[in-house]
Order: structure tokens, then sequence, then C-alpha cells
């Protein structure tokens, strides 16, 4: 199947250049929590006195994220220096011994050498993460990037979990347990590498890159990286930040759950596994929400989510006065706890919201040659946060915070931070307001268009119905675009924003203002000569009958100029919306359709050579249909 005729994010489950990979990655992640939970049980109830537990599981949690501050820098280049399907499986190779000394540890109960294997093990996983979200962009199109993420984002938390709970398992075992422990993460090992063996090739993006050995060097080099792109750096620093407000919630769930839930272990496992459902599940529906393509929209709507759920889980749980531990079942007797619930579960949807399309934007805007180690820059970043985040918590309950206020904390920083996000990049929250506006109003379906091209220069043709029309078309097109729109609708109150950030193109006739005619076309000429989408309304105005207007030259003269591909499309259903002027004045009458289905259509791309205006109306009215 091409990757053109995918109907789901799911389909790609079925084809070898993404399951090999997702089976890889899915494993590598069962395998870490798997070991990293059993080693914090053999610590906790069997191989360390009460006064070494908290500084053993402390270490234990440094000895695991120190690598990526230590190896990222090469790990980065190695992964845009060689074939990223052999790098891979050379990790996965070295799992396999790992996983060896690992299962000796667990066998003989070594404290000293499973404190050596976690470090390995974070060594490994600093190595496979530049590759890991290096090669999606490599065997997915643009349009699969976020449907992959997605199910990515769901496998590893879904690992995580399902790790978590068969390391505390097996552990919890006595000596039969631990030693089926050791048996199974070596087998994990294997099966992963047999897995990688399937990934296809990879070529490396600039196999002529000189390895720099000198860490601190190389690092900062790195991360300079990050820079060069803003939208880049913003959405990496918005990844950090994710893996600090979750690793909170994740490294509190215990103390969490006895401390203020009054719960045993089971009410733990209950809460993680609200959590990483949560998050996989708007993990997998971001493809949906966004159409099959990047939509930074869903950034800001996440966060808001997340603020709004986390602040409100710091007043959910109610107080614990008895002297018995409650087990799962006995906690979901009591309706209130289903608040907790609830709130996790919606906490962690909204993350998947906020994650998936971040980790595809640095996936699809930097620059291919650099993008691993820009990725392993992002990993150096992320594990910063994480430390942070560890430290703030330390040190907010020292003071005297309980849990539930350190939730509010950060949810109140969750907030700080997304507005920080948001005003410097406003693209961000621009594209939130044009997506809950149309898909608020609107059931929008999409036909043919793959004719729209996924790279290169094009112009757009379309019926011009209502002030929201380039809205709508956005929100549909896989690709970003720049609307040529009259300068009375570019310059209405609150859309003037949504048109301003995404460097809408303001035109007036000449009669009307001759300099900004001129000025329009020869920004529409730079436009297409970038290599951009453009969109114009030849019309010249929204219709008043809900027929199409005549043509103006105007698009005639665009390609004369700047000679581009021409895509015509149509706007059905548009027509007697709250937006359109049926039956007088736009929006000067309260909505009687809601929710109304809209379709675009596009027709067969035409070259530029054969483009007029009567042409061009012909073909856009057979695309509407009887009636728009």
């Amino acid at each position: 199947m091409k990757p053109t005729e995918q109907s789901s994010q799911f389909d790609l489950l079925k084809q070898r250049r993404f399951l090999p990979f997702f089976m890889t990655q899915f494993l590598g992640a069962f395998n870490d929590n798997l070991f990293k939970n059993a080693l914090i049980i053999l610590i906790t109830f069997h191989l360390a006195s009460s006064l070494e537990i908290h500084v053993l599981v402390n270490i234990s949690a440094g000895l695991f994220i120190l690598p990526f501050f230590l190896f990222s820098a090469t790990a980065g280049q190695l992964a845009d220096k060689f074939d990223k399907s052999v790098l891979m499986r050379h990790v996965k190779t070295v799992e396999i011994i790992i996983m060896l000394l690992g299962a000796l540890g667990i066998y003989f109960k070594n404290i000293p050498l499973l404190l050596s294997v976690l470090f390995l093990m974070g060594t490994q996983s600093t190595f496979f993460g530049p590759a890991k979200y290096g090669i999606l962009p490599q065997h997915l199109t643009e349009q699969e990037l976020v449907g992959g993420n997605g199910l990515v984002e769901t496998g590893t938390f879904l690992a995580i979990l399902l790790g978590t709970l068969f390391g505390g398992v097996l552990v919890g075992l006595s000596d039969v347990g631990r030693h089926l422990a050791a048996v199974f993460i070596v087998s994990v090992a294997v099966i992963g590498r047999w897995c990688s063996h399937f990934i296809p090739t990879a070529p490396p993006p600039d196999p002529e890159l000189k390895i720099n050995f000198n860490i601190a060097a190389e690092t900062v080099r790195i991360v300079k990286f990050t820079v060069h792109n803003h939208t880049v750096l913003l959405s990496i620093l918005g990844i950090s930040w994710f893996w600090f407000f979750g690793s909170v919630f994740l490294t509190q769930f215990p103390s969490y759950t006895k401390l203020t839930l009054g719960g045993d272990g089971t009410v733990a496992t209950l809460l993680l596994t609200f959590f990483s459902i949560g998050i996989g599940t708007g993990s997998l529906l971001c493809e949906k929400l966004s159409a099959r393509h990047i939509e930074p929209g869903l950034v800001p709507l996440g966060a808001f989510g997340m603020t709004v759920f986390a602040i409100d889980l710091a007043f959910a749980h109610t107080t614990f006065t008895g002297t018995q531990l409650l087990n799962a079942q006995t906690f979901l007797v009591n309706a209130a706890n289903w608040r907790v619930l609830v709130d996790l579960g919606l906490i962690s949807l909204f993350s998947g919201f906020y994650i998936v399309p971040l980790y595809a934007i640095v996936q699809n805007r930097s620059e291919p040659r650099h993008r691993s180690r820009i990725i392993a820059g992002n990993n150096i970043i992320n594990a910063v946060f994480m430390v942070i985040a560890a430290l703030m918590s330390i040190g907010l309950l020292k003071a005297g915070l309980t849990i539930p206020q350190l939730f509010l904390v950060v949810a109140l920083m969750n907030a700080a931070v997304a507005v920080f996000i948001f005003v410097e990049v406003p693209e961000f929250l621009m594209r939130m307001i044009m997506w809950l506006l149309v898909h608020s109003i609107y059931r929008i379906e999409s036909r043919d268009l793959h004719h729209i091209p996924l790279t290169g220069p094009a112009l757009l043709v379309s019926n011009h119905v209502s002030f929201v029309d380039a809205l709508i078309i956005s929100a549909a097109s896989p690709r970003p675009i720049r609307f040529v729109m009259d300068h009375h609708i570019f310059n209405l109150p609150v859309l003037n924003f949504v048109f301003r950030t995404a460097r809408a193109i303001p035109i007036a006739s000449a009669q009307q203002d001759s300099s900004m005619l001129e000025n329009a076309y020869d920004t529409i000429a730079d436009a297409l000569g970038r290599g951009e989408l453009v969109c114009i309304f030849p019309e010249g105005e929204i219709t008043k009958t809900g027929e199409i207007n005549d043509f103006k030259k105007g698009v005639e003269h665009i390609v004369r100029r700047t000679p581009v591909t021409v895509v015509p499309l149509a706007l059905r259903g548009v027509w007697g919306t709250f937006f359109s002027r049926k039956g007088g004045r736009a929006m000067s009458r309260w909505p009687t359709r809601l929710w109304s289905k809209i379709i675009i259509a596009s027709g067969a791309p035409l070259a530029p050579e054969t483009v007029s205006a009567p042409q061009l109306q012909d073909l856009v009215t057979e695309l509407r249909g009887p009636r728009c």
C-alpha cells in the first residue's frame, strides 16, 4: 500500500516500513521499565535497609538520566552519519549483553551490578533516541508523521505501564519470580533485536560528517543547532516541559496514592493505568483531529486541558482518615475517587494532544542533515528539565507543601509556560483559534485534496462564499497556505490576528489602492518563487447570491508572472451559514445551521500556460455543483 493511500494510522502497523520499528521501540521501552521497576522493588523490599532505600532509589533515577548528558551529542552525530536502521540493530545487540548482566544482577541480588546495568540501559536509550525519532520522517510522509508519532507515544506509555506491572509482579513472586524476571528481560531483548532486523534502510543524511568526541564542545554545538529555527527551538522547549510536567506526576504517584488517597499498590497501578490510557488515546486522536497533517493548533488546546484538569486534581481528593490502606476495588466504590481518575485521564488525554504535534514539528521542520543531532539536543534539554523537576519537587515538599499543592504549583507553571511559548510562536495560538472555529461550527469533508502538491509552489483558486473560507481551506490543507484576500476582510477584528499570523496577503483593486495591488502581486510572486502555496479568490468579493461571480483577470497576471501549477478548489455547503451573506449581512443574525457539513473538492492540477479566468470559473463551478 502506498503512503498516499493510507486510510488511518493503524494501516502503518501492517507495513514493513513502520511495524518492525514500532515493535523494536515498544519492546525496548517495555524492557527498560520492567528492569527499572524490578530493581526498585528489589531495593525497597529485599536488599536495602530503610535508611538506604531513599538514597538508592534517587541514585537509580540519576544513573538512568546521566548518560543523556554524557552521550547524546555523540549519539546524534552517529545517527546523522550512519544508516539509522543499522545503528538501531547495533544498539539492540548491545541491549542483549546489558540484559545478560542485568539477569546476573537480579539472580545474585547484587546492587552494584544492578546499578551499573541501569547506567548502561540509560546509555543504550541515549543512542537509540536520535535514531528512533530521526528515522520516522525518512519512512513516513508528512501526512503520516502525526499518526506515526501518535502510535509511537501510545506504544511508549503502554510499554511503561506493562513493563512496570510485569516488573513488580515478577519480583513480588519471591525467588521464582526473580528468576523469571532475569529470563524475561533477556528474552525480550533478543526478540527486540530480531524485530530490528526487519527495519528498512534509512540512508544517512550526512555521511561525510566527522565525529567530534569532545563531549562538552559537541553538546554545546548541538544545542546551538536548535537555535537556528525559532519554531523548532520553542517546540523542543515545549517537549521538555512536557517531560518536566509528566515526571512530576509519575514520580509522585506512589506517595500520592498512599499519603493522600490512602490507597495501596493496586491503587497506584490504577492511577498509572488511567494516565497511560489517556496519553495513548490523546496521541491516537491527534491524527483524526488534525486531518492527517501537522496541526500546531492542538498544542495550545492540549496545554489548556492539562492546566485545567491538573488544577482540578489538586482539589479532587478526599481526606483519608482510615488506618488500613484501600485496595483498587474499595477505592472505586467511593464515587468521589472517580473525580481523581477522570482528572488524571483528561490530563493525560490533553497531554497527548500537546506532545504529538510538537514531535512532528521538530521532525518535519528540522534541517534533514542535522535532524538527529537536533533530536539529540532535545534529549539533553529533556534530561535537564527532568532533573530540575525532581529537585523542585524535593525542595517544595521539604518546604511543607503537600503533594496536591505541588500539583497545583505545576499546573500554574504549565499555564505560564504555555503563554510564553504561544507569545513566542503565535502560529500555535492562531492555528488553535482556526481549528476551534472551523471544527466547532462545521464538519469538513475533503475530496481529492491529493491534487494539492505536498512540495513545491502552486496557486490554489477557489470560489468565495463566506468570511471564513480561508480558515476552512487551511483546516483541510496538508500544507500551510498563504491567502490573498480583500483588505477589508484582512482587517476584520480578531480574524486579523489569524490572517496576519498566517502571513495572508491583503489586496485591493487598482481603483481602491494601486500601490497595495502592486505590493500584493510582488508578495505573491515572491511566495511562489520560494516554493509556497498561495490561494486566491478570483471573484474579488464574497458572493451575495450564492452563485459564483465572474473571475477577474488577476489570476492570469499572477500565473504569467510566475508560471506554476494551478489547482482549482470548490467550497460546497457554506452558503447559508453564519459567515455567509445569505439573507443580508454576514454575522448579523443568530446561527441557524450548526455543525454544517462543508465539502472541499479539488480538481486536477492545470499547467500554467493553459490557464484562463473563464476556464477556471467553469472548472470551479463544475466542482461546486448546482449550489454552494
